[in-house]
């Protein structure tokens, strides 16, 4: 009984070897960004797996579609919360998490109200309310919160010492800036803040009371798409 010996042509095996290198290269149809499917950020002491929702069939709940709240207090946010302080987009909170939050340079704050937190938050983040940082600075909340987020706390030196160091600081002297009566920035880490979105002023008030209290803007950024744009592009919650 003679047996047909069939030869598969070279191309396609060819093809066949470098489609299933593809396939096992990346199975995810939603990438995060054009570099990276997902990435682990440190959250409550574990890593989470941040993503993007795989479902294309997705929509956001009724909540979040929501387009018509009263303003005030529900307004429209300028780019800027202030003078000095950029603002990022989704890419630059995925690589601040992978960057900085990961190597325990930078803190990303959910500046709301612990009645917002509670219904979820982002991966990596902490939630400090934006009242603590519009506390006096003696007061002992705000205390514990700016050493957590690197600070550190001086006798209170009184305006003179204070009025000196500003005028180092216009002469360039370095490190000057980041000193106040009460805390000096030095050491202080890198800030990512953010509240529910482009019509939410809760994260702008902490970021405006922070920078009343001498934190140095250049270590705060500013994510205005908060937690309105985090849902829509389907990327990944947790519950604290």
């Amino acid at each position: 009984m003679e047996m047909n010996h069939f030869r598969i042509p070279a191309k396609t095996i060819l093809l066949g070897i470098v489609l299933g290198v593809a396939t096992s290269v990346s199975a995810v149809d939603v990438k995060l960004t054009a570099e990276l499917d997902s990435i682990q950020v440190k959250h409550n002491g574990k890593m989470v797996k941040v993503e993007r929702n795989q479902n294309s069939a997705n929509v956001l709940s009724p909540f979040w579609a929501k387009t018509s709240r009263n303003c005030p207090p529900f307004c429209i946010e300028p780019m800027s919360p202030a003078e000095g302080v950029m603002t990022a987009g989704e890419y630059e909170v995925i690589h601040f998490m992978k960057d900085q939050v990961n190597n325990d340079t930078g803190v990303i704050i959910d500046a709301r109200l612990p009645s917002w937190h509670k219904k979820g938050t982002i991966p990596g983040s902490i939630n400090i309310p934006f009242t603590v940082f519009e506390e006096l600075p003696t007061n002992e909340d705000l205390a514990k919160a700016l050493t957590s987020l690197g600070a550190t706390r001086r006798e209170n030196m009184g305006g003179l010492v204070r009025s000196i160091e500003k005028s180092m600081a216009s002469m360039g002297l370095f490190g000057a800036d980041e000193k106040t009566g009460y805390w000096d920035f030095t050491g202080a880490k890198s800030l990512l803040l953010w509240c529910n979105g482009p019509w939410c002023g809760q994260s702008p008030r902490a970021i405006r009371g922070l920078i009343e209290l001498g934190y140095p803007k250049e270590k705060i950024l500013y994510y205005r798409g908060g937690m309105q744009n985090w849902q829509v592009l389907g990327l990944t919650t947790v519950l604290p």
